[in-house]
């Protein structure tokens, strides 16, 4: 369902609707790691229409934000010792990510346990007020996406569906998820996660989502070579 006109963000909200938006990351021990590679990947991505980037690191963010204009949802993967949280899990994380140049907070919104005692209602309000960012909610069930839109997120994504303990036994996309977000609550609404084609892309939209994100059939160069050279090798 889409967000409201009159939400404190929908400035910045407004224009991913019914966009592309691409996940321009690579794995730690790729080349494409390089800041300035993700960079360009991703100014390649605006240039062919994308409406917004997803970005991993500050780093990686700061390098994007000196290339593009449209908005970056930006995270920081931080695995911590005794916690499956692993999306920009801590506020000083979000901190981060924003002063590097992001203008959408993305975090995991599941509701397994956080470290440092703080809940996921906590970390939206610590973003939005002292940060003045929008957060986006990556959850995993509907559950969890009406718990992050209690706490005052302002986009839900399907991102974390097929990756909890919760839900390892489904496959994405979560187009089932996405069917009962669109019908249950208000909120800019993502899909994000095992789009894999153009089609799927405008499947995604025709259920309602507000925006979809793809990641790996686009700019995941290192795991489709590796599946296209185990297809061959059989």
């Amino acid at each position: 369902m889409s967000v409201s006109s009159s939400t404190k963000f929908s400035a910045i909200l407004q224009p991913l609707q019914q966009g592309l938006i691409v996940s321009c990351q690579a794995p730690v021990d790729s080349p494409l790691h390089e800041p300035s590679v993700i960079a360009a990947i991703a100014q390649a991505s605006v240039n062919r229409g994308a409406v917004a980037v997803r970005i991993d690191t500050p780093a990686h963010v700061e390098a994007v934000r000196s290339r593009v204009t449209v908005p970056i949802i930006g995270l920081w993967k931080r695995q911590i010792s005794g916690y499956d949280v692993y999306i920009t899990p801590q506020f000083e994380h979000a901190e981060a990510i924003a002063t590097a140049g992001a203008d959408i907070i993305a975090i995991d919104a599941t509701l397994r346990s956080r470290p440092g005692g703080e809940t996921v209602a906590t970390l939206i309000e610590q973003i939005h007020t002292q940060l003045s960012k929008p957060v986006m909610a990556d959850v995993d069930t509907l559950e969890g996406a009406i718990a992050a839109v209690e706490a005052g997120a302002d986009i839900v994504g399907t991102t974390l569906y097929g990756y909890t303990d919760a839900t390892r036994h489904l496959t994405p996309p979560g187009f089932d998820l996405l069917h009962q977000l669109v019908a249950q609550i208000e909120a800019f609404i993502i899909c994000e996660g095992g789009i894999s084609s153009p089609q799927m892309a405008r499947q995604a939209l025709d259920l309602g989502a507000d925006a979809v994100v793809v990641g790996t059939a686009i700019t995941g160069i290192d795991l489709l070579v590796q599946q296209y050279r185990a297809a061959i090798q059989k």
